[in-house]
């Protein structure tokens, strides 16, 4: 017998709606489930995690877990929650974005061959054949158009345009319910509050048409405490290609949160037993100042996005900002991990011929750069042995050489724990 999901889910506090019958129909026996992903980017990022921790859960509950890609409806374009059309992607694009999500979604979910084995299934696949006539024809006809004018998603885009290309897309994501329904006998859609419509717009389609039984279940959309919006930084979104967010920077998102969403965020993204989590949650109202909350959160996530050695560099790059480093810690990063720890820290290019030939301090520190303002000020540094390169304290015999730089690249001068300066050499 499956474990009890709707369970899990509404003490973790990811339920927003759900269809009666749902919890009772899930409980009875092993289902089937799907969360449709629109490949609209060649990554996902931290606003998905929450449907995926979904998928996660069902399998873990007892039941088999459908990810559909959507390479059909990614070229139509979903209007919920958006405020103008969107821009089509051609074929290309969409194959491509495709198959990065596949490796994505494998890092969190089991494809295996077993009853409740993940699937993968992209809609393109059933909608290629698929001609505008058969489709108006088998799916048009048995939901109106008055149905369709009463969702959310289409009321509020009214004033500004809808195109026909959006306002069709519940009918093809109903369709998507149907197909899955009746050829993999998946009973419930998965989504978030903004699918709702959509979603339930595929149980009735199912029902007219076969009369199967068909579910929905919705989780409320992530907002922050403060009232920003979940899953944004100065820089952007958060995405769980590294290529677009480093290991380093994607730690300190989780990090860097308040108490008040670490709390939300241990529930909804680890699969941490409810006894541990109110421990850590205990733990961390004792001793705020630990944040024992925020790192448990950003460590539990961080090694199921990018596994455990890409965390152990993630946690040496945020020690380095505390003083808490070595060389050897420095040149272990990536130049995109050097530059997300130090931005802001003023920089000052530099000869390699200067470096070749041995760099003394005072050059390093006053008369190649304007790090501090006078000679006077490093011998005084050096008296009270705060002056460091590369996090190690120096002497006035040291000298920048070639066996300095980071990444064959890079010096990092300091003053202190908080004063930084780094060194581009060219």
């Amino acid at each position: 017998m499956p474990k009890n999901f709707i369970a899990e889910m509404q003490w973790r506090g990811m339920i927003h709606d759900i269809m009666p019958g749902t919890e009772d129909a899930l409980n009875k026996q092993v289902r089937s489930g799907y969360i449709g992903f629109d490949p609209t980017a060649d990554s996902l990022h931290v606003g998905h995690l929450v449907q995926i921790m979904t998928l996660v859960h069902f399998q873990r509950a007892g039941h088999k877990p459908f990810a559909l890609v959507g390479g059909a409806t990614g070229m139509v374009g979903d209007p919920s929650g958006k405020s103008g059309e969107r821009n089509l992607l051609d074929g290309d694009t969409l194959n491509h974005n495709v198959e990065c999500v596949k490796e994505q979604l494998s890092r969190f979910l089991d494809f295996n061959s077993s009853e409740t084995g993940a699937e993968m299934v992209n809609n393109y696949d059933w909608f290629k054949e698929m001609n505008f006539l058969d489709f108006i024809r088998d799916v048009g006809k048995h939901i109106t158009v008055n149905y369709m004018m009463a969702k959310d998603s289409v009321k509020k885009r009214l004033e500004t345009g809808l195109s026909f290309t959006e306002f069709s897309y519940q009918l093809v994501q109903g369709y998507d319910f149907y197909y899955l329904n009746k050829h993999k006998d998946c009973i419930v859609q998965l989504g978030g509050s903004d699918q709702w419509g959509n979603i339930v717009t595929g149980t009735e389609l199912i029902r007219r048409k076969s009369g199967n039984e068909a579910y929905a279940v919705t989780t409320p959309l992530i907002k922050k405490a403060d009232g920003t919006k979940f899953g944004k930084t100065a820089s952007g979104a958060v995405w769980l290609d590294e290529n677009r967010t480093t290991p380093y920077e994607f730690y300190q998102f989780w990090l860097n949160s308040s108490d008040a969403d670490a709390e939300n965020y241990i529930k909804i993204f680890t699969l941490l037993e409810k006894e541990v989590i109110d421990k850590i949650i205990a733990e961390h109202q004792a001793e705020p100042h630990l944040r024992k909350l925020q790192t448990a959160v950003a460590e539990d996530i961080t090694i199921r996005v990018h596994g455990q050695e890409k965390l152990d560099t993630a946690i040496a790059a945020s020690q380095i900002l505390f003083g808490k480093s070595s060389a050897d810690d420095l040149r272990k990063l990536t130049e995109k991990d050097f530059f997300a720890i130090f931005d802001g820290v003023p920089t000052a290019e530099v000869s390699r011929a200067d470096v070749d030939a041995g760099m003394n301090l005072m050059d390093a520190f006053v008369g190649k750069t304007d790090f501090l303002p006078s000679n006077g000020e490093v011998k005084r540094g050096l008296k009270e042995n705060s002056i460091s390169v590369n996090k190690e304290k120096v002497n006035g015999d040291f000298s920048i050489t070639k066996e300095t730089l980071i990444n064959d690249k890079y010096v990092l001068l300091g003053k202190g724990k908080k004063n930084n300066y780094v060194l581009v050499v060219k």
